[in-house]
């Protein structure tokens, strides 16, 4: 992980860019945590404590960002890439015969779609209704940094406890 190719949110940009920046950096973030990996070291419960895995990570992520973006920002009749629920916890936690291709694929995907829903919306203040609460951009945009901060905390731990990899 000495190799940080992500891209530093700026220190004076507006709202909007500062949101979408720090967004993007939190998700750069999730994938240097995976690189150089096996797809084995990927599905890895490295804590015994925990049956939290990298892969699952990228799974929950790509659920996420296309609920939040997707179905409720832009009101699309999507699904969850993995549905279900296995013991109790999201299917997209259950990794042991996924496919690491096609989990990277999804999120990619899924991020790329939901900077284009993102971007589409005229203003960070602007509300959608979802069962009964009103939603803005702004709240959406902040949430899934907060999403990805939390979850980039249990990646850390992760990483290092595969490989001994620590960074920022």
């Amino acid at each position: 992980m000495d190799d940080d190719q992500r891209i530093h949110p700026s220190k004076v940009a507006d709202d909007r860019a500062s949101l979408t920046s720090f967004l993007d950096y939190q998700r750069a973030t999730l994938a240097m945590k995976c690189a150089g990996l096996t797809g084995e070291q990927l599905k890895q419960k490295a804590i015994p404590t925990s049956g939290l895995t990298l892969l699952g990570l990228v799974r929950h992520a790509a659920s996420v960002e296309r609920s939040w973006f997707r179905f409720i920002v832009n009101a699309e009749d999507v699904k969850t890439p993995w549905p279900g629920e296995v013991d109790g916890t999201f299917a997209e936690f259950h990794v042991e015969d996924a496919d690491v291709g096609e989990a990277f694929g999804v999120w990619r995907e899924e991020c790329a779609r939901a900077r284009a829903v993102a971007s589409s919306i005229d203003s960070l203040d602007d509300t959608v209704n979802f069962r009964g609460e009103t939603i803005s951009l702004r709240y959406v945009l902040t949430h899934m940094i907060e999403e990805y901060a939390r979850h980039n905390g249990h990646a850390d731990l992760l990483r290092e406890a595969i490989d001994g990899a620590v960074g920022e």
